[in-house]
């Protein structure tokens, strides 16, 4: 897939060009709204960043416009569980754009306890001429005011306005670590460690529990929820990841308490791999349903895989993220690296699937020919329309040129999140507190 650049890169940092990163910058969660139009950030310091597409310029009609900040606002603060003793980080979670009803955008935020949706509107227009106030909005004195006049709305400069619309609160005793959106548009789910819980969008003082897996004695934890996903176009239907590397999809018309799953999605564990890490790396950090919902996307430490909904026993695809760390194990889980959550993405027609990986690197698999490229997320791509080379990363023996050892890769430069347009091949790939935006500079799949 022929890349080149599409945007500037954006250092997640107000004001000053890239100064020392600060861990409220990093960037946490990267997501396109339903027509690829907007593009929210998330970071550490619970700052959302709204960037908008530029339209197509007339005199360049066939270039394609660039993305630029639109708004920017502060979702979450820190706070104090004073029951608990426990901080609350104001660190962006997830974000999910909401389907656009009318004029306005809407879009859900959470951190690890309170989830807000906010309201986008944009003004540009302002009235003016009424009858009982002056020009600065206060009071006249009724006795000077001797005609009426039919206020006017004038033209003023584009003001972007964000407003927090409801706050779904104290509804998960533990982290939340994702938020789906379902199909019918009035409802969403949300889920931590243990639960899984059903909100209405209009309803913030209470929700429905859907999962519990909690055992009634704490020390029979064997597994926890990792990601949990609606199904694009069942409304009844959600699954959910675990730890232990297996899928469960749900089906909420069987019982108002999903702990009996529909199927089961676990693929046996091949015992000549069997390691002390084996658990750790099987553990599945994101799950994604595909467009048409019929397939789904996983990424755990090592592999991406792909699963048809109606064959249960073993992936249909499994791809090779980075196989040259399987040697590396034990170093990656002394600096704690073992345990980094990897997101995943598929293209708009489900034929490519993208995944992050360290020093900057980030992969893609095409499903139809076979094929895989490595990219890399760095200052040097972000040169206007410069293309992007694949990257090739050696274990031993012979190298070439442009090759990096295995032995030199950055592993504190790491690619967890990342995004795909919902219908143009546009990616967005969040390295650190740097925002990359890139665009197939052919607009057709891998080649």
């Amino acid at each position: 897939m022929g890349l080149s650049f599409l945007s500037k890169h954006f250092p997640m940092q107000e004001g000053q060009p890239q100064v020392q990163e600060t861990p409220a910058d990093i960037i946490s969660t990267v997501e396109f709204n339903h027509t690829g139009e907007l593009l929210a950030t998330g970071d550490k310091g619970g700052r959302v960043v709204i960037f908008q597409r530029e339209p197509e310029s007339k005199n360049a009609p066939h270039s394609q416009g660039e993305y630029d900040v639109y708004s920017t606002f502060q979702s979450h603060e820190p706070e104090f569980d004073y029951l608990k003793s426990l901080e609350i980080e104001e660190k962006i979670n997830k974000i999910k754009w909401l389907p656009q009803q009318n004029a306005a955008h809407s879009l859900l935020s959470t951190n690890d306890k309170t989830i807000k949706l906010w309201k986008i509107t944009e003004r540009d227009k302002r009235p003016e001429g009424y009858n009982l106030k002056d020009e600065e909005g206060k009071l006249k004195d009724l006795s000077t005011v001797t005609s009426l006049q039919v206020p006017v709305l004038k033209p003023m400069d584009l003001m972007v306005e964000v407003s927090p619309r409801r706050i779904f609160a104290n509804g998960h005793t533990y982290h939340i670590n994702s938020i789906s959106v379902n199909s019918d548009c009035e409802t969403y789910m949300s889920a931590d460690d243990l639960r899984i819980n059903l909100w209405h969008l209009a309803i913030t003082d209470r929700s429905f529990n859907i999962v519990d897996i909690k055992p009634a004695n704490m020390e029979d934890l064997t597994e926890v929820i990792t990601a949990s996903e609606f199904h694009p176009h069942h409304c009844n239907l959600f699954v959910y990841s675990s730890s232990k590397g297996s899928l469960r999809l749900c089906d909420m018309r069987a019982a108002a308490l999903c702990d009996k799953h529909s199927k089961l999605f676990e693929e046996p564990e091949d015992p000549s791999n069997r390691s002390f890490f084996s658990e750790i790396i099987s553990s599945v950090s994101d799950v994604k349903f595909s467009h048409s919902g019929r397939y789904m996307l996983t990424r755990d430490y090592l592999t991406v895989k792909v699963w048809d909904l109606n064959m249960e026993a073993r992936p249909i695809e499994t791809y090779q993220v980075h196989d040259y760390l399987r040697s590396k194990l034990c170093s990656l889980y002394e600096n704690d690296c073992i345990f980094d959550k990897f997101e995943c993405a598929w293209n708009g027609s489900d034929s490519v699937i993208m995944t992050g990986a360290y020093n900057n690197f980030f992969r893609m698999f095409d499903r139809n020919t076979k094929r895989d490229v490595t990219l890399e997320a760095s200052r040097e791509s972000s040169k206007p329309r410069a293309v992007l080379k694949p990257r090739r990363v050696c274990v031993g023996g012979k190298r070439r040129r442009d090759d990096i050892s295995v032995d030199s890769l950055d592993f504190t430069k790491k690619i967890l999140h990342t995004a795909w347009h919902p219908t143009e091949n546009i990616i967005a790939i969040a390295a650190t507190n740097n925002l990359y935006i890139f665009q197939d500079k052919v607009n057709s799949d891998m080649h």
